[in-house]
């Protein structure tokens, strides 16, 4: 049994641009709401402005890393969420995105940690569709109306691992009073909200 299970939630992004803020939207709500319901001993919550160095220090020698990050894609669909759970050995043959606010990517930053060996144990991807990357705080609407859901989610990411990792059996989970439907996976997939 592991006695210590590292766990790191980063928010990406810049409150004062916008929908480029709901990563670290997401975090504060988190940490207002581990002051009623702690999260699971050993659980960081972090926020960082998208810098390859900077992430990878953050997620090393996790077991599980949670990162929120907004995307711009062309079209969009305003609070639309995908879940990726990218699997670092085949980061590889992901054509990297464009739709990142920052210089490299969240694929760019895998592929470097990966050949530096600096990979978190499983790392989760949030990625929120925004409009707004204009000057000014405040998250569009529809982004904000996913905070709070997307917030819950994490949270039952966190719990579901940090139980799974203390101990190997499929009740582990259950018995923590956590959803079992936490799926490993290896895509990009959307997240009902």
């Amino acid at each position: 049994m592991t006695a210590f299970i590292r766990t790191a939630v980063i928010g990406i992004g810049n409150e004062f641009r916008r929908d480029d803020g709901v990563g670290p939207a997401v975090v504060a709500l988190l940490r207002e709401r581990a002051i009623a319901q702690p999260l699971p001993p050993g659980t960081v919550l972090q926020e960082c402005d998208g810098d390859p160095g900077r992430l990878i220090g953050l997620w090393e020698g996790t077991g599980l890393t949670v990162v929120i990050d907004a995307c711009f894609p062309s079209p969009v669909r305003l609070g639309r969420i995908h879940r990726w759970c990218p699997d670092p050995g085949s980061v590889g043959a992901l054509t990297p995105g464009r739709h990142s606010t920052h210089g490299l990517g969240l694929v760019e930053t895998v592929r470097l940690a990966h050949s530096l060996g600096r990979c978190p144990g499983r790392l989760v991807v949030y990625a929120v569709e925004g409009a707004s990357q204009s000057l000014g705080t405040g998250l569009t609407p529809p982004v904000a109306r996913v905070v709070r859901p997307l917030a819950e989610r994490i949270e039952a990411d966190v719990i579901w691992h940090t139980a799974a990792a203390l101990d190997d059996s499929p009740s582990a989970a259950s018995e923590a009073g956590t959803r079992r439907d936490t799926p490993d996976c290896v895509k990009p997939c959307d997240v009902d909200t």
